[in-house]
Parts: C-alpha cells; sequence; structure tokens
C-alpha cells in the first residue's frame, strides 16, 4: 500500500504547548498543540482533486483508497505524523481578539514536492485547544462553498490555498447558520486543505500582545526559511520580510479585485504570511458591481470588508503586521514608508489591472478618466461586473453605437434604462470606442488578451448554492459540473454556456446568496 509521505517540519522546529489536553484553553507555551482528529462514523467521499493530488505526488488509485479515506477523515493518523493545531491571535473587525488559534483545523504534517513545502490540513476533524466554544466540526455547505472556490481561485491565477478533499463525516452538526436564534442540525463534513503554510498575520501578532520577542524571532526566522529563503543570509532580513509580505498582500488584493471577488471576513487572522487567499467563510463575488456590498451580515452594521474597502484593510492589517515585527526592526520610519507607500502602490497596480481588463495596451493620460467613468457607469447603470468586462472584447473600432449598446446589453440587470442613465451609457461607450482607436493591434488580439484577464466563469454565490442544495440531498454532479467548469474560467467552454449569466432574480434575497455568516 502506498505510504502518505508526511513530514513534521513545523513541529520539529519550533517548541509547542506543554500541556497535551485537549479542552480549551489559552495556550501561553508553545506555536502549536498536538491533537488527535475526532473519530466519524461513516465518512465517505464526495470529491476530490485530482491535480492537487498529483501536486503532493498522491496517486490517483491511494486517494480513492479506504486508507486515504480513514486518514483524511480523521479516523486514522497516518504513519510518522504528529497532528497539531496552530496557535495565533487576531484583530477582528478592527478590534484585537486575543488568542484565536485553529478552532478547527488539525494539520497532520507536510509533503516535501518539486514545487516545495505543502501543509496538509483538515478542516472539522474536531475540537483542538482553540475550540473556545465551538466543537470543532464543519458542515457541508460550507465545505462545499471553500472547496470550489479555492480550486475556482487557482484556475483564476489568484493566490490561494488548494483543496484536496471533501467527505462526509456521517455525523449531524448544529449550526446557528444567520446567528438568530434558530439553530438546527446540517450535515457535517470534513475538507482536506493544502497550503506551503498555514502561517497568518495573527501568528505574530499573538506573541507581540503577549511581549515575548524570542517567540517572535523564532516564528519570522522560520517562516524566513522555508518560504523566504532569499533573505535568509540578509542583515536586515526582517525589514526585507516585511516588505516581501506587503508586496504580496498588494497583489492578492489587486487579484480579489480583478476577478470581482470580496473575501467577506479580513481579519488579520484570516491574512496569510504568504499572500495567499485562505479561510473561505462568507466571501462572495459581486454580480452587479457595487463597492459598497459585503456578503457578510456580521459586517452588515459598519460595511469594513465591502468590496471597495479590501485594499484599506489589507493596509490596516499590514500595519498590525508592522507593530508585531516593530521589536525585530526597531525601524519606525522604514516600517511606516511601507505602509504609506502601500497606497501609492495599490493604485498604480490597479490602474494597470484596469488597463489590462478595458483592452488598453498602452498607456494614455486620459485613462485614469476612462476608468473612474467605468466605475461609474457599471455602479449607476447597474451593470454586471464579470459579464461587462468579457463582452467588452466584443466591442470593435467601427461598431456603431446602437450595436455596442446590444453588444453589452447582456450585462444590464435593467432592461429599459432611464434616460440620463442611457445617455451615461451610451457617452461612455462612445468615450471608449475612441480610446480603443488609439491601440496598434488588431481586434483579434486585442480580444485575446482581454479573454485572459477577465474571466467568463467564476463561482457565483447563487450557482455553489444551487450545487449546495442538490448536495444535501446526496446529489453531488452539480459540485462536479462546477469543479470541472472552474478549471478553465477564461476559455469560452460553450458546453457551459448556462453559467455565463446574471444573477437571477430568486438569489437576491435568498440566504446563502446574498445573506452570508462566518457560520460553519
Amino acid at each position: 500500500m502506498e505510504l502518505f509521505p508526511l513530514k513534521n517540519i513545523f513541529v520539529a522546529a519550533l517548541p509547542g504547548d506543554l500541556q497535551e489536553s485537549n479542552h480549551p484553553r489559552m495556550v501561553l507555551s508553545g506555536f502549536y498543540s498536538k491533537v488527535l482528529p475526532k473519530n466519524v462514523v461513516s465518512p465517505s467521499m464526495i470529491i476530490f482533486s485530482k491535480e492537487v493530488a498529483e501536486l503532493l505526488g498522491l496517486s490517483k488509485s491511494f486517494v480513492e483508497s479506504e486508507i486515504f479515506l480513514s486518514i483524511m477523515s480523521g479516523n486514522v493518523v497516518a504513519l510518522n505524523s504528529i497532528p497539531y493545531a496552530m496557535c495565533y491571535g487576531g484583530h477582528q473587525f478592527g478590534h484585537w481578539a486575543g488568542q484565536l488559534g485553529d478552532g478547527r483545523a488539525i494539520n497532520l504534517g507536510e509533503i516535501i514536492t518539486q514545487d516545495g513545502i505543502q501543509t496538509i490540513q483538515l478542516k472539522g476533524a474536531g475540537p483542538t485547544p482553540y475550540s473556545r466554544t465551538a466543537d470543532g466540526f464543519a458542515v457541508l455547505r460550507s465545505s462545499i462553498r471553500e472547496f470550489l472556490c479555492s480550486e475556482a481561485m487557482f484556475h483564476l491565477g489568484v493566490p490561494t490555498t488548494r483543496a484536496l478533499s471533501l467527505m462526509l463525516s456521517g455525523e449531524q452538526v448544529m449550526r446557528d447558520m444567520l446567528y438568530n436564534g434558530n439553530p438546527e442540525y446540517e450535515k457535517g463534513a470534513i475538507l482536506s486543505r493544502v497550503a506551503p503554510s498555514f502561517i497568518r498575520f495573527g501568528s505574530f501578532e499573538i506573541w507581540a500582545s503577549r511581549q515575548e520577542v524570542d517567540k517572535i524571532k523564532l516564528l519570522a526566522d522560520y517562516t524566513i526559511a522555508m518560504h523566504y529563503p532569499h533573505l535568509k543570509e540578509m542583515e536586515d532580513r526582517y525589514f526585507l520580510f516585511f516588505e516581501a509580505v506587503a508586496n504580496k498582500t498588494c497583489d492578492l488584493v489587486i487579484a480579489w479585485q480583478r476577478v470581482g471577488f470580496v473575501h467577506g471576513v479580513m481579519n488579520t487572522d484570516n491574512m496569510s504570511i504568504l499572500g495567499l487567499t485562505i479561510d473561505y467563510g462568507p466571501y462572495g463575488w459581486i454580480d452587479n458591481y457595487d463597492p459598497n456590498w459585503t456578503p457578510n451580515t456580521t459586517d452588515m452594521p459598519g460595511r469594513r470588508y465591502r468590496f471597495g474597502n479590501q485594499p484599506m484593510v489589507a493596509q490596516w492589517n499590514l500595519l498590525q503586521l508592522a507593530n508585531a515585527l516593530y521589536p525585530l526592526i526597531l525601524d519606525k520610519d522604514r516600517l511606516k514608508g511601507i505602509i504609506e507607500d502601500f497606497g501609492n502602490q495599490f493604485t498604480n497596480k490597479y490602474q494597470q489591472m484596469m488597463r489590462n481588463k478595458l483592452g488598453f495596451h498602452t498607456e494614455k493620460d486620459i485613462d485614469p478618466v476612462i476608468i473612474k467613468q467605468t466605475e461609474q457607469v457599471l455602479y449607476h447603470c447597474n451593470i454586471d461586473y464579470i459579464i461587462l468586462f468579457r463582452l467588452l472584447s466584443h466591442i470593435t473600432h467601427d461598431m456603431t453605437l446602437s450595436a455596442m449598446r446590444t453588444a453589452i446589453e447582456p450585462a444590464l440587470y435593467e432592461a429599459d434604462l432611464d434616460p440620463h442613465m442611457e445617455e451615461l451609457l451610451a457617452s461612455w461607450l462612445t468615450t471608449y470606442q475612441q480610446r480603443i482607436r488609439l491601440e496598434n493591434v488588431s481586434h483579434d488580439e486585442r480580444k485575446r488578451q482581454m479573454n485572459q484577464v477577465n474571466p467568463k466563469y467564476v463561482l457565483r454565490n447563487y450557482m455553489a448554492q444551487i450545487a449546495i442544495e442538490a448536495a444535501d440531498k446526496g446529489d453531488y454532479s452539480l459540485i462536479h459540473e462546477l469543479h470541472e467548469m472552474l478549471k478553465l474560467p477564461y476559455a469560452e467552454q460553450p458546453e457551459y454556456q448556462r453559467w455565463f449569466a446574471k444573477r437571477p432574480e430568486w438569489a437576491l434575497e435568498k440566504v446563502g446568496c446574498s445573506m452570508l455568516s462566518c457560520s460553519s
């Protein structure tokens, strides 16, 4: 039988919790607590990613075997595996929350691949010392959303954790989906996810809050050695490490904005030190463009994590990381410079990203004005973000205004705009056409390049919800269909044309489509 080639790199390199009892408590002595997954009654596989299995060097026959099912459900501990939950803290909705940690995630260890270290983690496999008042389990709906979304994001070219497998646990889990006092039993599930590391901003913040500089240094040295090895011998490696994290975080949010993704809960404990999208909870894709939209019901009062505020929150989160790393750097001005430059860096990268989406291959002085006009038209004319940019590639130099209007009509949520909005749309289309006439590339080349950055297919919330409702009845075919489609989000894929469509009206107020919470 093929072995699961797990290493214990994190556990071997860093000190752990001195206590071994698995009950909710403050962990003051280490970076992790050893903890075993809880056995479940009758696990069954729903779907696995062949690509991620290949990344890990696991054969298809092994992933389809009973031993793999047993290991990834938590019923069997793999040979040489030392399962553990990580200790970290974090700022939640702008306020320090103290110790948080892996409340429903258990790391099995690492696999050395051709692409470097990959950490294997079970999500929903039982309680840990960090579970607080929670049970450590996960439900089917949120696990489906994370499996599909993390794999979709990878194929969109967005830095992300990956998903290896998704299975039913055979257990029933009590959840209050909207935190409104109406808990119900739901099907339990276990997701296995993969990333080079699950270290977060909050992994450093917890030790800074306790003024344990030696722990901050240990973790920084480990992170640099494992994931930023080119900085290891640098004299100012801690500053350069922070600068690299800031750059990766900027690129990550640019990628989110490009594809219309809203994370929904950008707490510092949900920010990866590697610039990955991590912890898929109440996320969503904007349908009709609205920079004030947040998918998270918990975020509704202040909309801190709304689409248009993601870059500002990322900058704020980096400030908290800078504060945590300050004892190693001791140069407030240099750190302040990185934080302040983040805004300029984001603006420049955002402008270039939008030029690419609009099909502008050369930079013109008028571009910022057109980009601003595009955002205004999207918002005021109630236009679908994903569909509009995909259809803009059909606009040619010599189209009539009427033909251009017809070309983008499938992106409009309102068939009949009022005269003022119609005039605004016509003016923008005319300006846009004049701008693309300044390009020296053929229409076919421009279309090809636009379609490489503007996806045709994303995992809209209503699509995930349809798959969840079918899965709850034992039908997993939609999960498999969406998984296959989302592997090629930039391709035409006419067989999936029905998914290239605006959000249906019924999804506007439906729980799971427009309203989500952190409940899982």
